[in-house]
Protein backbone atom coordinates (compact mmCIF):
# COMPACT_ATOMS: atom_id res chain seq x y z
CA UNK A 1 0.00 0.00 0.00
CA UNK A 2 1.01 3.63 -0.36
CA UNK A 3 -1.10 6.39 1.19
CA UNK A 4 -0.33 9.84 2.47
CA UNK A 5 -1.11 10.23 6.15
CA UNK A 6 -3.65 12.93 5.31
CA UNK A 7 -5.61 10.41 3.20
CA UNK A 8 -5.61 7.94 6.09
CA UNK A 9 -6.96 10.57 8.47
CA UNK A 10 -9.67 11.49 5.97
CA UNK A 11 -10.61 7.81 5.54
CA UNK A 12 -11.00 7.57 9.32
CA UNK A 13 -12.94 10.86 9.49
CA UNK A 14 -10.50 12.42 11.92
CA UNK A 15 -7.53 14.78 11.99
CA UNK A 16 -3.77 14.58 12.43
CA UNK A 17 -1.70 15.99 15.24
CA UNK A 18 1.60 16.98 13.72
CA UNK A 19 3.00 16.63 10.23
CA UNK A 20 0.48 15.29 7.68
CA UNK A 21 3.04 14.81 4.88
CA UNK A 22 4.47 11.32 5.62
CA UNK A 23 3.65 8.69 3.01
CA UNK A 24 2.75 5.36 4.60
CA UNK A 25 3.96 2.26 2.81
CA UNK A 26 3.10 -0.37 5.45
CA UNK A 27 1.18 -0.88 8.66
CA UNK A 28 2.09 -2.99 11.69
CA UNK A 29 0.77 -3.58 15.20
CA UNK A 30 3.95 -5.29 16.42
CA UNK A 31 6.59 -2.66 17.16
CA UNK A 32 9.31 -5.19 16.35
CA UNK A 33 8.03 -5.79 12.81
CA UNK A 34 7.87 -2.28 11.47
CA UNK A 35 9.46 -1.24 8.21
CA UNK A 36 10.60 2.21 7.15
CA UNK A 37 7.64 4.58 6.58
CA UNK A 38 5.26 2.45 8.65
CA UNK A 39 2.11 3.42 10.49
CA UNK A 40 2.05 1.88 13.97
CA UNK A 41 -1.30 0.57 15.25
CA UNK A 42 -1.10 0.05 19.03
CA UNK A 43 -3.64 -2.63 19.97
CA UNK A 44 -4.81 -3.57 23.42
CA UNK A 45 -4.48 -7.24 24.33
CA UNK A 46 -2.47 -9.04 26.95
CA UNK A 47 -0.13 -6.06 26.58
CA UNK A 48 -1.07 -2.51 25.65
CA UNK A 49 0.54 -1.59 22.33
CA UNK A 50 0.63 2.07 23.34
CA UNK A 51 3.40 1.15 25.79
CA UNK A 52 5.68 0.29 22.84
CA UNK A 53 5.47 3.56 20.92
CA UNK A 54 9.14 4.39 21.53
CA UNK A 55 10.17 1.00 20.15
CA UNK A 56 7.91 1.57 17.14
CA UNK A 57 9.51 4.95 16.42
CA UNK A 58 13.00 3.44 16.77
CA UNK A 59 12.07 0.68 14.30
CA UNK A 60 10.85 2.97 11.52
CA UNK A 61 7.34 4.17 12.33
CA UNK A 62 6.64 7.64 10.92
CA UNK A 63 3.16 8.00 12.45
CA UNK A 64 0.81 6.21 14.82
CA UNK A 65 -2.85 5.71 15.57
CA UNK A 66 -3.69 6.60 19.18
CA UNK A 67 -6.66 5.87 21.38
CA UNK A 68 -8.40 9.07 22.49
CA UNK A 69 -7.65 9.87 26.11
CA UNK A 70 -4.78 7.40 26.37
CA UNK A 71 -1.91 8.95 28.34
CA UNK A 72 1.72 9.41 27.38
CA UNK A 73 1.24 10.68 23.86
CA UNK A 74 4.55 10.84 22.00
CA UNK A 75 5.71 14.42 21.58
CA UNK A 76 6.51 15.95 18.19
CA UNK A 77 5.37 12.84 16.32
CA UNK A 78 2.52 12.53 13.77
CA UNK A 79 -0.50 11.02 15.49
CA UNK A 80 -4.10 10.18 14.51
CA UNK A 81 -6.47 9.94 17.46
CA UNK A 82 -9.33 7.41 17.18
CA UNK A 83 -11.91 5.97 19.54
CA UNK A 84 -10.66 2.40 19.08
CA UNK A 85 -7.41 1.49 17.30
CA UNK A 86 -8.59 -1.97 16.15
CA UNK A 87 -11.86 -0.60 14.79
CA UNK A 88 -9.91 2.15 13.04
CA UNK A 89 -7.55 -0.38 11.44
CA UNK A 90 -10.58 -2.35 10.22
CA UNK A 91 -12.17 0.81 8.84
CA UNK A 92 -8.94 1.71 7.05
CA UNK A 93 -8.80 -1.81 5.61
CA UNK A 94 -12.35 -1.40 4.29
CA UNK A 95 -11.38 1.91 2.68
CA UNK A 96 -8.26 0.45 1.07
CA UNK A 97 -10.17 -2.63 -0.13
CA UNK A 98 -12.68 -0.37 -1.89
CA UNK A 99 -9.85 1.68 -3.35
CA UNK A 100 -7.99 -1.30 -4.85
CA UNK A 101 -11.29 -3.08 -5.62
CA UNK A 102 -10.12 -6.68 -6.15
CA UNK A 103 -12.50 -9.61 -6.33
CA UNK A 104 -12.61 -11.25 -2.88
CA UNK A 105 -12.66 -14.99 -2.17
CA UNK A 106 -13.49 -15.75 1.47
CA UNK A 107 -12.69 -19.23 2.77
CA UNK A 108 -13.75 -20.80 6.07
CA UNK A 109 -14.39 -24.26 7.52
CA UNK A 110 -13.57 -26.38 10.54
CA UNK A 111 -10.69 -28.01 8.66
CA UNK A 112 -8.83 -27.40 5.45
CA UNK A 113 -9.27 -23.64 5.12
CA UNK A 114 -5.52 -22.87 5.08
CA UNK A 115 -4.76 -25.59 2.55
CA UNK A 116 -7.74 -24.59 0.42
CA UNK A 117 -6.62 -20.95 0.57
CA UNK A 118 -3.16 -21.98 -0.68
CA UNK A 119 -4.70 -24.09 -3.46
CA UNK A 120 -7.10 -21.36 -4.57
CA UNK A 121 -4.31 -18.76 -4.65
CA UNK A 122 -2.14 -21.11 -6.72
CA UNK A 123 -4.96 -21.79 -9.18
CA UNK A 124 -5.74 -18.10 -9.68
CA UNK A 125 -2.15 -16.82 -9.73
CA UNK A 126 -1.47 -18.13 -13.23
CA UNK A 127 -3.78 -15.53 -14.76
CA UNK A 128 -4.36 -12.89 -12.07
CA UNK A 129 -2.43 -10.77 -9.59
CA UNK A 130 -3.37 -12.53 -6.35
CA UNK A 131 -2.78 -11.63 -2.72
CA UNK A 132 -3.56 -14.21 -0.03
CA UNK A 133 -3.65 -14.57 3.74
CA UNK A 134 -0.23 -15.45 5.10
CA UNK A 135 -0.06 -18.48 7.44
CA UNK A 136 -3.49 -18.48 9.11
CA UNK A 137 -3.78 -14.76 9.82
CA UNK A 138 -7.55 -15.05 9.75
CA UNK A 139 -9.24 -13.16 12.61
CA UNK A 140 -10.36 -9.58 13.34
CA UNK A 141 -6.73 -8.49 13.29
CA UNK A 142 -5.39 -10.80 10.59
CA UNK A 143 -8.03 -10.12 7.95
CA UNK A 144 -7.62 -6.31 7.92
CA UNK A 145 -3.84 -6.68 8.06
CA UNK A 146 -3.96 -8.99 5.03
CA UNK A 147 -6.02 -6.40 3.17
CA UNK A 148 -3.66 -3.56 4.08
CA UNK A 149 -0.64 -5.58 2.94
CA UNK A 150 -1.92 -6.19 -0.59
CA UNK A 151 -0.41 -4.36 -3.54
CA UNK A 152 -2.47 -1.75 -5.42
CA UNK A 153 -2.31 -4.03 -8.49
CA UNK A 154 -4.08 -6.92 -6.74
CA UNK A 155 -6.90 -8.36 -8.86
CA UNK A 156 -8.07 -11.15 -6.55
CA UNK A 157 -7.77 -11.22 -2.76
CA UNK A 158 -7.94 -14.73 -1.23
CA UNK A 159 -8.83 -14.52 2.45
CA UNK A 160 -8.85 -17.24 5.05
CA UNK A 161 -11.54 -16.36 7.59
CA UNK A 162 -11.63 -18.09 10.96
CA UNK A 163 -13.98 -17.96 13.91
CA UNK A 164 -14.31 -19.20 17.46
CA UNK A 165 -17.62 -17.56 18.40
CA UNK A 166 -20.94 -16.62 16.87
CA UNK A 167 -20.99 -13.27 15.11
CA UNK A 168 -17.31 -13.25 14.21
CA UNK A 169 -17.73 -14.27 10.57
CA UNK A 170 -20.71 -11.92 10.23
CA UNK A 171 -18.41 -9.07 11.17
CA UNK A 172 -15.58 -10.20 8.86
CA UNK A 173 -18.03 -10.73 6.00
CA UNK A 174 -19.33 -7.17 6.47
CA UNK A 175 -15.74 -5.95 6.28
CA UNK A 176 -14.76 -7.71 3.04
CA UNK A 177 -18.09 -8.28 1.20
CA UNK A 178 -16.88 -11.41 -0.65
CA UNK A 179 -17.53 -12.20 -4.30
CA UNK A 180 -17.05 -15.92 -3.60
CA UNK A 181 -17.60 -17.73 -0.29
CA UNK A 182 -16.17 -21.20 0.35
CA UNK A 183 -16.94 -23.51 3.29
CA UNK A 184 -14.68 -26.55 3.34
CA UNK A 185 -16.49 -28.65 5.96
CA UNK A 186 -18.11 -28.69 9.40
CA UNK A 187 -16.28 -30.48 12.21
CA UNK A 188 -15.92 -30.26 15.96
CA UNK A 189 -13.36 -27.44 16.15
CA UNK A 190 -14.40 -24.99 18.93
CA UNK A 191 -17.34 -27.20 19.94
CA UNK A 192 -16.52 -26.23 23.52
CA UNK A 193 -17.86 -22.75 22.74
CA UNK A 194 -20.76 -23.76 20.47
CA UNK A 195 -22.13 -26.94 22.02
CA UNK A 196 -23.11 -28.69 18.77
CA UNK A 197 -22.14 -29.09 15.13
CA UNK A 198 -25.45 -27.45 14.17
CA UNK A 199 -24.42 -24.25 15.92
CA UNK A 200 -20.95 -24.46 14.34
CA UNK A 201 -22.63 -24.72 10.92
CA UNK A 202 -24.79 -21.67 11.71
CA UNK A 203 -21.68 -19.69 12.64
CA UNK A 204 -19.79 -20.80 9.51
CA UNK A 205 -22.71 -19.76 7.30
CA UNK A 206 -22.24 -16.17 8.52
CA UNK A 207 -19.52 -15.86 5.88
CA UNK A 208 -22.35 -15.57 3.33
CA UNK A 209 -24.11 -12.73 5.17
CA UNK A 210 -22.54 -10.08 2.92
CA UNK A 211 -21.91 -12.22 -0.18
CA UNK A 212 -22.42 -9.96 -3.19
CA UNK A 213 -25.66 -10.37 -5.12
CA UNK A 214 -23.80 -11.61 -8.21
CA UNK A 215 -21.45 -13.77 -6.11
CA UNK A 216 -21.19 -17.53 -5.68
CA UNK A 217 -21.41 -19.80 -2.64
CA UNK A 218 -19.18 -22.90 -2.93
CA UNK A 219 -19.52 -25.52 -0.22
CA UNK A 220 -18.99 -29.15 0.73
CA UNK A 221 -22.08 -30.86 -0.65
CA UNK A 222 -21.45 -34.04 1.31
CA UNK A 223 -22.30 -32.19 4.55
CA UNK A 224 -26.08 -32.27 5.21
CA UNK A 225 -25.79 -29.36 7.65
CA UNK A 226 -24.51 -27.16 4.83
CA UNK A 227 -26.96 -28.41 2.22
CA UNK A 228 -29.87 -27.55 4.54
CA UNK A 229 -28.57 -24.07 5.27
CA UNK A 230 -27.61 -23.36 1.66
CA UNK A 231 -31.29 -23.44 0.66
CA UNK A 232 -31.72 -19.88 1.96
CA UNK A 233 -28.90 -18.55 -0.27
CA UNK A 234 -30.23 -16.86 -3.40
CA UNK A 235 -26.86 -16.40 -5.13
CA UNK A 236 -25.30 -18.97 -7.45
CA UNK A 237 -24.29 -22.15 -5.60
CA UNK A 238 -21.81 -24.92 -6.40
CA UNK A 239 -20.87 -27.98 -4.39
CA UNK A 240 -17.85 -30.25 -4.23
CA UNK A 241 -17.39 -33.69 -2.73
CA UNK A 242 -17.56 -37.39 -3.49
CA UNK A 243 -21.27 -37.76 -4.18
CA UNK A 244 -22.76 -37.82 -7.69
CA UNK A 245 -25.05 -34.96 -6.69
CA UNK A 246 -22.11 -32.60 -6.15
CA UNK A 247 -21.34 -30.05 -8.88
CA UNK A 248 -17.71 -31.19 -8.90
CA UNK A 249 -17.10 -34.70 -7.60
CA UNK A 250 -14.21 -37.14 -7.71
CA UNK A 251 -14.60 -40.22 -9.89
CA UNK A 252 -11.25 -41.77 -9.09
CA UNK A 253 -8.93 -41.17 -6.17
CA UNK A 254 -5.53 -42.63 -5.35
CA UNK A 255 -3.19 -41.64 -2.52
CA UNK A 256 0.55 -42.24 -2.55
CA UNK A 257 3.26 -41.29 -0.09
CA UNK A 258 3.87 -37.78 -1.36
CA UNK A 259 0.87 -37.04 -3.54
CA UNK A 260 -2.71 -37.90 -4.40
CA UNK A 261 -4.33 -38.09 -7.82
CA UNK A 262 -7.94 -37.94 -8.97
CA UNK A 263 -10.25 -37.12 -11.85
CA UNK A 264 -13.59 -35.35 -11.66
CA UNK A 265 -16.86 -35.36 -13.54
CA UNK A 266 -16.05 -32.00 -15.16
CA UNK A 267 -13.58 -33.35 -17.72
CA UNK A 268 -11.12 -36.15 -18.41
CA UNK A 269 -8.31 -34.08 -16.92
CA UNK A 270 -6.23 -35.91 -14.30
CA UNK A 271 -5.37 -33.86 -11.22
CA UNK A 272 -2.44 -34.43 -8.87
CA UNK A 273 -1.70 -32.61 -5.61
CA UNK A 274 1.52 -32.75 -3.54
CA UNK A 275 -0.42 -33.86 -0.45
CA UNK A 276 -2.12 -37.09 0.54
CA UNK A 277 -5.59 -37.92 1.76
CA UNK A 278 -9.19 -37.82 0.67
CA UNK A 279 -9.77 -34.62 2.68
CA UNK A 280 -7.08 -32.81 0.67
CA UNK A 281 -8.68 -34.00 -2.56
CA UNK A 282 -11.88 -32.42 -1.23
CA UNK A 283 -9.97 -29.16 -0.65
CA UNK A 284 -8.61 -29.34 -4.19
CA UNK A 285 -12.11 -29.75 -5.61
CA UNK A 286 -13.13 -26.58 -3.76
CA UNK A 287 -10.24 -24.82 -5.51
CA UNK A 288 -11.41 -26.24 -8.86
CA UNK A 289 -14.85 -24.71 -8.27
CA UNK A 290 -13.26 -21.33 -7.52
CA UNK A 291 -11.10 -21.64 -10.63
CA UNK A 292 -14.20 -22.32 -12.74
CA UNK A 293 -15.87 -19.22 -11.27
CA UNK A 294 -13.02 -17.09 -12.62
CA UNK A 295 -12.96 -18.80 -16.02
CA UNK A 296 -10.03 -21.18 -15.50
CA UNK A 297 -9.95 -24.40 -17.52
CA UNK A 298 -9.32 -27.79 -15.94
CA UNK A 299 -5.92 -28.14 -17.60
CA UNK A 300 -4.85 -24.74 -16.24
CA UNK A 301 -6.12 -25.67 -12.79
CA UNK A 302 -4.40 -29.06 -12.87
CA UNK A 303 -1.06 -27.45 -13.74
CA UNK A 304 -1.40 -25.05 -10.80
CA UNK A 305 -2.44 -27.70 -8.26
CA UNK A 306 0.35 -30.09 -9.21
CA UNK A 307 3.09 -27.96 -7.68
CA UNK A 308 1.43 -25.57 -5.24
CA UNK A 309 3.23 -24.94 -1.93
CA UNK A 310 1.17 -25.63 1.21
CA UNK A 311 1.59 -23.63 4.40
CA UNK A 312 4.07 -25.25 6.80
CA UNK A 313 3.08 -28.06 9.18
CA UNK A 314 0.16 -29.30 7.09
CA UNK A 315 0.83 -32.94 6.25
CA UNK A 316 4.36 -32.19 5.10
CA UNK A 317 6.86 -35.01 4.83
CA UNK A 318 10.20 -34.50 6.60
CA UNK A 319 13.28 -36.70 6.88
CA UNK A 320 14.17 -37.69 10.44
CA UNK A 321 17.69 -37.93 11.78
CA UNK A 322 17.89 -41.72 11.37
CA UNK A 323 16.35 -41.65 7.90
CA UNK A 324 12.70 -42.18 8.86
CA UNK A 325 9.93 -40.34 7.02
CA UNK A 326 7.89 -38.02 9.26
CA UNK A 327 4.44 -36.68 8.38
CA UNK A 328 4.39 -33.24 10.00
CA UNK A 329 0.79 -32.18 10.71
CA UNK A 330 1.35 -30.41 14.00
CA UNK A 331 -0.27 -27.04 13.40
CA UNK A 332 -3.66 -27.99 14.83
CA UNK A 333 -6.02 -30.87 15.44
CA UNK A 334 -9.63 -31.79 16.06
CA UNK A 335 -11.44 -35.14 15.82
CA UNK A 336 -12.50 -34.78 12.18
CA UNK A 337 -9.03 -33.76 11.05
CA UNK A 338 -7.27 -36.40 13.17
CA UNK A 339 -9.46 -39.18 11.78
CA UNK A 340 -8.83 -38.02 8.22
CA UNK A 341 -5.07 -37.91 8.75
CA UNK A 342 -5.01 -41.32 10.46
CA UNK A 343 -6.91 -42.78 7.52
CA UNK A 344 -4.50 -41.23 5.01
CA UNK A 345 -1.45 -42.26 7.03
CA UNK A 346 -2.73 -45.82 7.16
CA UNK A 347 -2.80 -45.91 3.37
CA UNK A 348 0.83 -44.84 2.91
CA UNK A 349 3.08 -47.67 1.80
CA UNK A 350 5.75 -48.57 4.35
CA UNK A 351 9.30 -49.56 3.35
CA UNK A 352 10.05 -53.24 3.81
CA UNK A 353 10.49 -54.07 7.49
CA UNK A 354 9.21 -50.67 8.61
CA UNK A 355 6.29 -49.66 10.81
CA UNK A 356 3.68 -46.93 10.91
CA UNK A 357 4.04 -45.00 14.17
CA UNK A 358 1.42 -42.42 15.20
CA UNK A 359 2.20 -39.69 17.75
CA UNK A 360 -1.03 -38.05 18.90
CA UNK A 361 -1.37 -35.13 21.32
CA UNK A 362 -4.46 -33.63 22.91
CA UNK A 363 -7.12 -31.92 20.81
CA UNK A 364 -8.10 -28.72 22.60
CA UNK A 365 -11.34 -26.73 22.94
CA UNK A 366 -13.66 -29.77 22.87
CA UNK A 367 -15.40 -28.93 26.15
CA UNK A 368 -17.63 -31.48 27.86
CA UNK A 369 -17.41 -33.82 24.87
CA UNK A 370 -13.61 -33.99 25.02
CA UNK A 371 -13.27 -37.44 26.64
CA UNK A 372 -15.73 -39.02 24.21
CA UNK A 373 -14.23 -37.33 21.16
CA UNK A 374 -10.68 -38.35 22.07
CA UNK A 375 -11.81 -41.94 22.60
CA UNK A 376 -13.58 -41.87 19.21
CA UNK A 377 -10.21 -41.91 17.42
CA UNK A 378 -10.05 -45.60 18.39
CA UNK A 379 -12.11 -46.38 15.29
CA UNK A 380 -9.17 -45.28 13.11
CA UNK A 381 -6.47 -47.21 15.01
CA UNK A 382 -5.76 -50.79 14.01
CA UNK A 383 -2.45 -52.38 15.10
CA UNK A 384 -2.24 -54.18 11.75
CA UNK A 385 -2.30 -50.80 9.98
CA UNK A 386 -0.84 -48.31 12.45
CA UNK A 387 1.56 -50.52 14.32
CA UNK A 388 2.61 -48.35 17.21
CA UNK A 389 0.94 -45.44 19.02
CA UNK A 390 2.38 -42.71 21.25
CA UNK A 391 -0.22 -40.65 23.14
CA UNK A 392 0.57 -37.35 24.86
CA UNK A 393 -1.51 -35.19 27.19
CA UNK A 394 -4.29 -35.66 29.77
CA UNK A 395 -7.13 -35.98 27.24
CA UNK A 396 -5.30 -38.68 25.27
CA UNK A 397 -5.63 -40.88 28.36
CA UNK A 398 -9.19 -41.47 27.15
CA UNK A 399 -7.91 -42.83 23.86
CA UNK A 400 -5.39 -45.03 25.64
CA UNK A 401 -8.23 -46.63 27.62
CA UNK A 402 -10.23 -47.14 24.42
CA UNK A 403 -7.47 -49.01 22.54
CA UNK A 404 -5.87 -50.99 25.34
CA UNK A 405 -7.72 -54.07 24.16
CA UNK A 406 -6.35 -53.70 20.63
CA UNK A 407 -2.69 -52.91 21.25
CA UNK A 408 -0.21 -54.94 23.27
CA UNK A 409 1.67 -52.92 25.92
CA UNK A 410 4.90 -52.75 23.90
CA UNK A 411 3.14 -50.90 21.08
CA UNK A 412 0.99 -48.48 23.10
CA UNK A 413 2.72 -45.66 24.96
CA UNK A 414 1.08 -42.94 27.05
CA UNK A 415 2.74 -39.81 28.51
CA UNK A 416 1.32 -37.09 30.76
CA UNK A 417 1.88 -33.52 29.61
CA UNK A 418 4.92 -33.02 31.86
CA UNK A 419 6.71 -36.02 30.34
CA UNK A 420 7.44 -34.74 26.83
CA UNK A 421 11.19 -35.20 27.20
CA UNK A 422 10.73 -38.82 28.19
CA UNK A 423 8.45 -39.38 25.20
CA UNK A 424 11.01 -37.82 22.87
CA UNK A 425 13.79 -40.01 24.27
CA UNK A 426 11.63 -43.14 23.93
CA UNK A 427 10.70 -42.21 20.35
CA UNK A 428 14.31 -41.61 19.37
CA UNK A 429 15.31 -44.99 20.81
CA UNK A 430 12.38 -46.72 19.09
CA UNK A 431 12.38 -45.28 15.56
CA UNK A 432 14.31 -47.02 12.77
CA UNK A 433 15.25 -45.74 9.33
CA UNK A 434 12.52 -47.65 7.49
CA UNK A 435 9.67 -46.49 9.77
CA UNK A 436 7.16 -43.80 8.90
CA UNK A 437 5.95 -41.50 11.67
CA UNK A 438 3.03 -39.07 11.91
CA UNK A 439 2.73 -36.18 14.39
CA UNK A 440 -0.71 -34.67 15.07
CA UNK A 441 -1.98 -32.48 17.93
CA UNK A 442 -3.46 -29.11 18.70
CA UNK A 443 -0.93 -26.30 18.42
CA UNK A 444 -1.00 -25.71 22.17
CA UNK A 445 0.50 -29.16 22.79
CA UNK A 446 3.78 -28.01 21.19
CA UNK A 447 4.63 -31.12 19.19
CA UNK A 448 6.93 -28.78 17.26
CA UNK A 449 9.45 -29.56 20.03
CA UNK A 450 9.11 -33.26 19.27
CA UNK A 451 9.52 -32.65 15.53
CA UNK A 452 12.61 -30.51 16.11
CA UNK A 453 14.30 -33.28 18.10
CA UNK A 454 13.38 -35.98 15.58
CA UNK A 455 14.84 -33.90 12.76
Amino acid sequence: MKMQLAEIAKALDTTIEGNSDPVISSIAFDSRKLNENSLFVPLKGERDGHDFINSAIANGAVATLWEKGHPNKPGNFPLIEVDDTLAAMQELAKYYLNKVNPAVVGITGSNGKTTTKDMVAAVLSKRFNVHKTQANFNNEIGVPMTILEMKPTTEILVLEMGMDRAGQLHHLSSLVKPDVCVITMIGEAHIEFFGSRDKIADAKMEITDFLKEDGEFIYNGDEPLLRQRAEKITQVKSTFGFSDQDTIHALEFKSYMHHASFVTNSSEQKFSIPMIGKHNVSNAMAAICVGHHFGESDDEIAASLSDFTPTANRMQWRKGDVGEDIMDDIYNSNPTAAKAVLTSFGQVEVPEGGRRIAVLGDMLELGAASAELHASLADKLDPLVINEVYLYGPEMKNLEEAIKGKYVPDTLHYYPQDKMERMIDDLKNDIHSNDIVMLKASHGMHLDKVLERLL
